[in-house]
């Protein structure tokens, strides 16, 4: 007797499940040259600070890895080449009550299927100023915050995580939001939102790469199916915008405790072959990961050059 067709059953494919990008991104950085293999943050247990009063009451900040765009920095729009140049080093903050081009050049989001012309889809800021508008939260803090996209933990832990708290402390944040975009990007949240919570403050992460933030083990985490880049929804899908940050407004108020995640309901497209795509070596000619490595290697020498300045 042969075997039933997944179609009878309704079966998806199996690439159809969430992009595992640890092990995307081991084998990619190994095929390239790079063969020491990167550790991702991993922890079995999380905090988990449960809200101190309703969020109609709460003040939210958010919590960004996308940069302010700098002219001065070479091309930082829609469809540019990572740009290295455009990279931040140190925590920054900007005023919620003006608007922002913040963009994600310097970030290895997915290039092939984020059009990047919607900072909707990775700044929730409008978003919250309509949920504060509607009532859903309270007010929206002062200023929001931008995390430096560090591949070194011992950076991230233990000079950019408590700068981030303490400019929350001084703002009397009661909850914060946070928005990754890259692989890297997952990690930095996860740790920023994981200090957070061990001192008092409830956090969510809206993300993509659902492998990096569980591993992570954090306390509240909306998984969004979507290409790197689209934490806070689909490109010029205000609908989708307004219910991702709801979703993840629900899970900080019915979360029981920590590692709870939620996902989205949403789907990218039907086609679900774009998870196949992301630094895929086994797409990848030899002669296209050479170009890589020598552009890695490029980017490389301009992020030491701004770092050192």
């Amino acid at each position: 007797m042969s075997a039933p067709r997944d179609d009878e059953f309704g079966f998806a494919p199996d690439y159809d499940s969430p992009v595992p990008y640890m092990q995307r991104t081991r084998d990619y950085y190994a095929a390239i040259g790079y063969t020491t293999p990167y550790r991702w943050a991993h922890y079995t247990e999380a905090p988990f600070q449960p809200l101190k009063k309703p969020l109609a009451q709460s003040r939210v900040t958010t919590i960004t890895t996308a940069a302010p765009y700098d002219p001065a920095k070479g091309d930082q729009g829609p469809g540019a080449a990572y740009n290295g140049s455009a990279k931040f080093y140190q925590v920054y903050d900007g005023d919620t009550s003006q608007e922002h081009d913040l963009r994600i050049s310097h970030i290895g989001y997915d290039r092939k299927h984020t059009s990047a012309t919607d900072s909707g889809t990775w700044f929730p800021l409008p978003q919250l100023l309509k949920a504060s508008a509607a009532g859903q939260i309270g007010e929206i803090a002062p200023r929001f915050f931008g995390a430096p996209t560090n591949r070194s933990h011992r950076v991230t832990l233990d000079t950019d995580a408590p700068e981030i708290l303490a400019r929350c402390l001084a703002d009397k944040v009661d909850v914060a939001v946070l928005v990754p975009n890259c692989p890297v990007c997952h990690q930095t949240t996860a740790l920023v939102a994981r200090h957070l919570e061990r001192n008092g403050i409830p956090t969510v992460i809206m993300g993509c790469a659902k492998d990096i933030v569980e591993h992570a083990a954090v306390p509240r985490f909306l998984f969004s199916d979507f290409p790197l880049g689209n934490s806070a929804g689909k490109p010029h899908d205000i609908a989708s915008q307004a219910q991702t940050l709801e979703l993840a407004l629900r899970l900080l108020e019915t979360a029981s405790g920590p590692q709870t995640t939620m996902q989205s309901p949403l789907r990218w497209s039907e086609d679900a072959s774009w998870k196949l795509d992301y630094n895929n070596v086994a797409q990848l000619s030899p002669e296209e990961l050479a170009r890589r490595r020598a552009e890695f290697d490029k980017q490389k020498e301009i992020a030491r050059g701004n770092r050192a300045a």
